[in-house]
C-alpha cells in the first residue's frame, strides 16, 4: 500500500468534516477582512486620497486594494514554509490572526484630514500586512482540507474554500449594507466606515477557536515520521515541479480575472451608474451569498467528471456572457434586474473556482504541496487581483462602459490554455 493510499484509509469522515469547516470558516473571515476595503471604496477614497477629482480618489484607492497583491507572493513563502515545515494548522492559525490583527487596526487608523500624508502611509503598510497574511491562507485551507478529504470527495469537500472565500465577500457586502442602513449619511465618513473593519476582531477569535481544535494532517504526520521534511520547499516546488507552479498561476488569473469583477468591481461600477450605495450592497451580498450554495454542487460535478470539463465550460461561458451582462447592467433600471445578472455571473464563478483547489493540490506532493500552490497562485492572482483597477481605468481611458469585456477574454483565454493539456486528476490518489 503507497504512502497516499495509507493516508487517505486512516482518514475519518469526522476529521474530514472538521477540517472542511475550519478551513471553510477560516477563509471566510480572512476574505471579509480583506474585501471590506473594496466594498467601502468611495467612502475611503476622499478620506485617504483626496483629490479635486473623484475618480482620482477612487482610482488611488483600488491602486491600494490591488498593490496588496503584489506582497502576496511573499506571504505565500513564509506562510507556506511554515505550513511545510512545521505544519498545516500551524501556518494556518497564524495566518488568521495576522489578518485579523491587520483589519481591527484599519478601523482605527487617522485619517488624512487628521494627520496628513501619515494617514495615507499607514493605510498602504497595513493593507500591506493583510496581502501578506491572504498570500498565506488560501493555498493552506486547500492543502489541509484535501490531505483529509475521503477518497474521490476531494472537489466536494474542498468547495468550502471556495465558499470561505467567496461568502467573506457577501458577508462583507452585507455588514457595510448594514452599516449605511443604520449610520447616518453624514456619519459614514466620520466613523461609521470603521464598524465593518473592527468587526473582524471578534469574528477573528471566533474562527481561531475552531481552528486550534481540529487535527494536523495525516500525510504532513507521516513526512514527519519519516524526517521527510524538505528544507526549502519553495525553492524544491520550482526546481522539481515548474510546470505545476505555472498551471496553479494560471488557473488563479482566470478565476480572479473574472471572479472579482463579482465580489468587488460590479459594487463599483453600479454606485457610479447611479443606483445607491446600500442598494448595491445589499444586492452584492443577496446575490453572492446566494451563488455559493450552489458551489458544493460544483464540486460533486468535478468529483463526477473529472476537473478539466469543468473548467473549460467556465472559461467559454464567461467569454460568451461577459458582454451581454455589462450591457444589461448598463440598461438596468432597477436592481431586482441588476440581481438577477448578478446572480447569473456569480453562479459561474464556482464553476471556475471550486475546481481549481482539489486540482492545485493534485499537481503536487504533500512535502512540497502548501510552498507549490502558494507560489503558483500568488503569482497568478497579482493579476486576477488589479481587475477592478484595470476595470475602472479601461472605462476611464476610453469612455466605453464595456470595455472591462476585454479583460474578461484575455484571462479566460489564458485560462483555457492553461487547462488544454491536463491529465485526469480526481479519481487518482492524493500524490504522497
Amino acid at each position: 500500500m503507497t504512502t497516499a493510499q495509507h493516508s487517505e484509509k486512516t482518514i475519518s469522515l469526522r476529521s474530514a468534516r472538521r477540517a472542511s469547516l475550519a478551513g471553510g470558516v477560516g477563509t471566510l473571515i480572512e476574505y471579509y477582512d480583506f474585501s471590506v476595503y473594496g466594498f467601502l471604496t468611495l467612502t475611503i477614497g476622499p478620506l485617504f486620497f483626496p483629490s479635486d477629482n473623484p475618480t482620482v480618489s477612487t482610482l488611488s484607492a483600488l491602486a491600494v486594494f490591488a498593490s496588496s497583491y503584489l506582497i502576496r507572493p511573499l506571504g505565500g513563502w513564509f506562510f507556506s514554509r511554515l505550513g511545510d515545515r512545521r505544519g498545516r494548522r500551524t501556518a494556518l492559525v497564524a495566518t488568521i490572526v495576522m489578518m485579523g490583527a491587520a483589519c481591527g487596526v484599519m478601523g482605527l487608523l487617522p485619517t488624512y484630514g487628521q494627520i496628513g500624508v501619515a494617514g495615507t502611509i499607514a493605510i498602504i503598510v497595513v493593507r500591506l500586512a493583510q496581502g501578506f497574511a491572504a498570500g498565506g491562507e488560501i493555498g493552506g485551507a486547500a492543502t489541509y482540507i484535501a490531505e483529509l478529504a475521503p477518497p474521490g470527495k476531494r472537489g466536494f469537500y474542498g468547495s468550502t474554500v471556495s465558499m470561505g472565500s467567496t461568502l467573506g465577500f457577501a458577508v462583507a457586502a452585507g455588514v457595510v449594507g448594514l452599516v449605511r442602513l443604520l449610520v447616518p449619511a453624514d456619519q459614514m465618513a466620520t466613523w461609521g466606515w470603521r464598524i465593518p473593519f473592527l468587526l473582524s476582531l471578534v469574528l477573528t477569535v471566533v474562527c481561531l477557536q475552531a481552528r486550534l481544535r481540529v487535527e494536523e494532517s495525516p500525510q504532513f504526520q507521516e513526512l514527519k515520521e519519516k524526517a521527510a521534511i524538505v528544507r526549502s520547499p519553495m525553492l524544491a516546488a520550482l526546481r522539481s515541479h515548474p510546470l505545476s507552479v505555472a498551471r496553479v498561476a494560471g488557473l488563479a488569473i482566470a478565476f480572479n480575472g473574472t471572479g472579482y469583477f463579482g465580489v468587488a468591481y460590479f459594487a463599483i461600477f453600479l454606485q457610479e451608474e447611479g443606483f445607491s450605495a446600500t442598494g448595491v450592497a445589499w444586492t452584492s451580498a443577496l446575490c453572492i451569498a446566494l451563488a455559493t450554495f450552489t458551489y458544493p454542487w460544483a464540486g460533486k460535478l468535478t468529483d463526477r467528471y473529472d476537473r478539466k470539463p469543468i473548467l473549460l465550460a467556465s472559461y467559454i461561458i464567461f467569454a460568451v456572457i461577459a458582454w451581454p451582462v455589462f450591457a444589461l447592467l448598463i440598461a438596468a433600471t432597477n436592481l431586482w434586474a441588476v440581481g438577477a445578472v448578478y446572480l447569473v455571473f456569480m453562479f459561474f464563478t464556482g464553476w471556475a473556482q471550486v475546481p481549481t483547489w482539489p486540482l492545485a493540490t493534485e499537481l503536487f506532493p504533500a512535502s512540497v504541496r502548501y510552498s507549490g500552490i502558494a507560489i503558483g497562485y500568488n503569482l497568478g492572482v497579482i493579476i486576477g487581483g488589479i481587475t477592478p483597477l484595470v476595470a475602472a481605468a479601461l472605462v476611464a481611458g476610453t469612455g466605453s462602459r464595456t470595455s472591462p469585456v476585454y479583460w474578461i477574454l484575455a484571462v479566460t483565454l489564458i485560462g483555457v490554455i492553461t487547462v488544454a493539456r491536463l491529465p485526469k486528476t480526481a479519481s487518482k490518489p492524493l500524490p504522497a
